[in-house]
């Protein structure tokens, strides 16, 4: 008589199974947590010899997939992953792992609210490094504005000048054209009797008489100048873009290469026909929506030092003729309406008794700017009920314990 075979065979586990299953589980979150560590201390000291902003971009830019670090000006050929993309993953493992898929019930309440806390902390880091802006204004005592001066993006201006004034300004922005080194790209004006191409965008560059020295990779020349291409600074406000420009009628007749540039001190004036235009390569000016008037200064130092110690600016917000005083110092910015205004710096440097000074805003205009707080609060709420209900478990534990004995 023959046995029938006890055996059974599992279904296979599914590829998507195989997937979310790696995705959501806990050695991935501390292979990202310990990747990121290593990624932050690596940045740190490469920070030194390269600066923020440069650093900042290498480690952290989402266009950076991968990044080769340096330690003391000497490059490690170990690739590792972009800290965007490690946030971006360990978001996804929390998100599968610490509320999808993990166990519900009471007693897991309080970890889904912390990871939920984590969570908005790494989508609030990916709304600001996308959407957020960053400026600074400079305002002198006794002297109101209302713009603000970006950091880092070249734009291309276009307008018409009528009886000395600028007319509706017609604005390029940077990310339209940090593309076009090798490349060109044409940007139709409606209102303008011309439209405009530009090409050969550089970074950080200059411009160079013919006379004072020579082309060295055949560069256009435009009047006599060309463009000097150099290394990026390690601050990467001190940049100074630059590119050459086209004009182009409307039958598609182009006229000559034009030089514009950061570092030049004023516009290239264009005439066609009887009208007046001036083309222009600045950083990107965007308007508050109110004044800020300074009305007093104040900088302490550290003694027999040039350290500073208190810079103190009394302003008065003025919006819709309504007046509101206001004092910005360090570390107690002035929110208001989206936008925060920290205490930057001074100016001018070594102004002496009596000398009149103007305070230097850094400007931020960013939608996740409270989300810090936001996902601290939900963790602290977290955190605080897994207190309370292990508590309350341990005393109706002991209560019970003691009834049945």
């Amino acid at each position: 008589m023959s046995v029938p075979d006890q055996t059974s065979s599992k279904a296979p586990v599914s590829i998507g199974r195989r997937i979310f299953d790696w995705l959501s589980g806990f050695g991935l979150a501390t292979s990202l947590l310990l990747l990121l560590g290593i990624l932050t201390w690596l940045a740190t000291l490469e920070q030194r010899d390269s600066g923020l902003y440069a650093t900042l971009n290498k480690y952290f830019d989402w266009k950076s997939l991968y990044i080769l670090p340096e330690i003391n000006g000497k490059m490690v050929p170990i690739p590792l992953p972009g800290g965007y993309w490690v946030c971006a993953l360990l978001t996804v493992n929390l998100a599968l792992g610490g509320i999808l898929r993990i166990r519900k019930g009471l007693k897991q309440i309080p970890n889904i609210i912390s990871h939920s806390g984590i969570i908005i902390l790494l989508v609030g880091g990916g709304v600001t490094h996308h959407f957020s802006e960053r400026g600074n204004l400079a305002v002198g005592e006794g002297e109101t504005s209302n713009v603000a001066e970006d950091y880092f993006e070249y734009v291309v201006e276009a307008t018409e000048v009528i009886d000395n004034k600028p007319m509706v300004i017609h604005v390029i922005r940077g990310k339209q054209i940090d593309d076009l080194n090798d490349k060109v790209r044409l940007f139709k004006f409606p209102d303008l009797p011309f439209d405009l191409e530009i090409a050969g965008y550089l970074e950080n560059a200059q411009p160079i008489a013919t006379t004072e020295r020579a082309p060295d990779n055949g560069e256009l020349i435009s009047d006599g100048y060309y463009l000097q291409s150099k290394p990026g600074e390690k601050n990467a406000e001190a940049n100074t873009a630059a590119c050459y420009a086209r004009v182009v009628e409307r039958d598609g007749t182009k006229g000559g290469p034009i030089i514009l540039a950061g570092a030049s001190f004023h516009p290239f004036t264009l005439r066609h026909g009887d009208r007046i235009f001036t083309l222009d390569m600045r950083k990107r000016l965007w308007v508050m929506p109110f004044d800020l008037t300074l009305n007093k200064f104040t900088a302490e130092f550290y003694d027999g030092t040039s350290r500073p110690k208190k810079f103190v600016s009394q302003v008065t917000r003025t919006e819709n003729n309504l007046k509101a005083d206001a004092t910005i110092q360090m570390n107690e910015p002035l929110r208001y309406e989206g936008l925060t205004f920290f205490q930057a710096s001074y100016g001018p440097p070594g102004a002496g008794p009596g000398q009149k000074l103007y305070s230097v805003f850094e400007v931020v205009k960013n939608p996740a700017d409270k989300w810090p707080e936001y996902s601290l609060w939900v963790v602290v709420v977290g955190l605080l009920l897994q207190f309370v209900l292990k508590l309350v478990l341990f005393i109706i534990s002991r209560f019970s314990h003691e009834k049945s004995a």
